[in-house]
């Protein structure tokens, strides 16, 4: 499992910069500023979070931990949540789709699954032996 969450991680990473760069240079030919930076927002805690799973991925190599595969779930479907919500809005809107309300009611569980992610992080470092 650990390589998996390794192997995920380093794909979320490169997709973060990816996406950086995307909403740095093509997004604000296509959205409002405000947009722009929805959409930085979901970047940047796909980032932090790709860091938080390369941690999970290497303590699960040391000592293998229920509570740490769980946390690394967490944070993909957080990422998944969170930020796709966030994309997904920010292309709704520069497109006029109307029903934009619904799609923003998925970003908090997906801040949910964040820090279940970090409390599941803890309960793992802790029960380290």
């Amino acid at each position: 499992m650990s390589k998996t969450f390794l192997i995920v991680a380093a794909i979320l990473g490169g997709v973060s910069v990816v996406l950086g760069a995307f909403a740095a240079h093509g997004l604000k030919k296509i959205v409002p500023a405000d947009s722009i930076t929805t959409f930085e927002t979901g970047v940047r805690y796909q980032f932090y979070h790709t860091f938080a799973l390369l941690v999970v991925g290497i303590l699960l190599e040391r000592s293998p931990s229920q509570s740490l595969v769980w946390a690394g779930y967490c944070f993909i479907a957080g990422v998944l949540l969170f930020s796709g919500s966030l994309y997904l809005l920010t292309i709704l809107k520069s497109t006029g789709t109307v029903g934009l309300l619904k799609i923003g009611l998925i970003t908090p569980v997906g801040g949910l699954f964040f820090v279940a992610g970090w409390i599941l992080l803890l309960i793992g470092i802790i029960k380290r032996s």
